[in-house]
């Protein structure tokens, strides 16, 4: 796949996701395989750039590029220059956020509320792409409701206005993430345009991503929900499109190496109180268990706060199942 100058054997792109896909995750999804990976979005407000959050968004200038950096607004100008500034702090792709379904994010006219209204869609598009040096990108959903469907026309203007990509979440805004994602719809928008399109929505598994490709035509799928406890996900995916056959899951002591390093690389990124806090979610994710046997261990592991205990924990955790010590694949 290509974007602007930055090309790769690489189809599989690592969502952005507030709250999971930061720095550390990023460091580590690149670590063991990822090459496309979008960041968290960055709020197009600069007056909320000194935040504690904004200030940890916005640390990416010695990030292994491509460093793709998403932004969120509800205006061409507030967006164009929040772009032009991301491109001075070292970024070396916009993404524009018009598929975010949450309701803060949408009650700002900002996300997938911009569907709604076509001519600030294509405004924004138009004056992000003149202010800038750097391809920019835009990911959407359908539409604002599956009554209202406008993913071709939007994916249009993004190529009349020389954007780079487009990515397309099949579901509307109103769907939220439940429901039938419909591939179908990505495929009408690849068949209207000639710049690349990426498929979303439900990518579970390398046979799922493949199959995905194949039904719409488009040039990547990019992974979300599927990549929260999985960093090594994007890379299988990869790795079975490239070679046709599948890559193994990390064994459980490679499991315990990749996530000692997760929660170690938290707490020295958001310091010693927030990053313990941030790692419980990580850890929910990488240990969850659909027998619920870890419940009472992940519970116990929720309640401690620091570095020092939480690492000593998942070692007695990994010692219970007999996992040893290995090098992460």
């Amino acid at each position: 796949m290509k974007v602007g100058q930055f090309e790769h054997a690489s189809s599989v792109i690592l969502a952005p996701m507030a709250g999971v896909t930061d720095r550390p995750y990023r460091d580590l999804c690149r670590s063991l395989g990822t090459y496309w990976a979008v960041s968290e979005m960055i709020t197009s407000n600069q007056k909320l750039w000194g935040t504690r959050k904004s200030q940890q968004r916005l640390r990416f200038q010695d990030e292994v590029g491509p460093r793709w950096i998403q932004v969120a607004g509800g205006d061409a100008e507030t967006v164009a220059s929040a772009a032009e500034a991301a491109e001075e702090l070292g970024a070396d792709i916009i993404d524009i956020n018009m598929g975010c379904p949450a309701k803060k994010v949408c009650s700002k006219a900002a996300g997938s509320a911009l569907l709604k209204d076509p001519d600030l869609v294509k405004d924004i598009f138009e004056t992000v792409s003149k202010r800038v040096s750097i391809p920019v990108t835009v990911k959407i959903r359908l539409g604002w409701s599956l009554e209202e469907i406008n993913a071709v026309e939007v994916a249009k203007m993004a190529e009349e206005a020389g954007l780079s990509l487009v990515t397309v979440h099949g579901r509307s805004r109103a769907c939220k993430f439940a429901g039938t994602v419909h591939y179908d719809r990505i495929a009408a928008v690849v068949e209207a345009v000639s710049l690349p399109v990426v498929a979303n929505g439900d990518i579970s598994s390398e046979h799922q991503a493949k199959k995905v490709l194949e039904q719409t035509g488009a040039a990547a799928v990019m992974v979300g929900r599927a990549a929260q406890g999985r960093p090594w996900f994007p890379n299988q995916i990869d790795h079975f499109l490239i070679n046709q056959n599948t890559k193994k899951n990390p064994t459980p002591g490679e499991m315990k190496v990749i996530l000692t390093a997760h929660v170690s690389n938290l707490a020295e990124f958001y310091g010693e109180v927030m990053g313990p806090r941030i790692a419980r979610k990580h850890v929910g994710w990488y240990l969850s268990d659909p027998s619920n046997q870890r419940k009472s261990e992940l519970r116990t592991f929720n309640r401690l706060e620091t570095l020092a205990e939480q690492l000593a924990a998942i070692e007695a955790i990994f010692q219970r199942s007999g996992a040893t010590t290995e090098k992460a694949a």
